[in-house]
């Protein structure tokens, strides 16, 4: 059975969205082009025009995005 499909966050003020992390309250992820995004509290956001960074997160198993 496919996992299901996530859908992309939908942003939250100021061309935000945030993601909440299932697995961790605090880590850092790496994305392909060697940014560091850091989870705080079981959540991490990202400008709505960061392209690299949304594909990355919603790829990403234990991230789901916000509604």
């Amino acid at each position: 059975m496919a996992p299901p499909k996530k859908t992309p966050g939908r942003p939250v003020g100021a061309g935000t969205v945030v993601f909440r992390d299932t697995l961790y309250t605090s880590r850092n992820l790496i994305l392909p082009d060697g940014r560091q995004l850091r989870v705080a509290q079981g959540q991490v956001s990202v400008k709505a025009g960061d392209l690299v960074a949304l594909d990355y997160l919603n790829a990403h198993p234990d991230l789901q995005a916000q509604e």
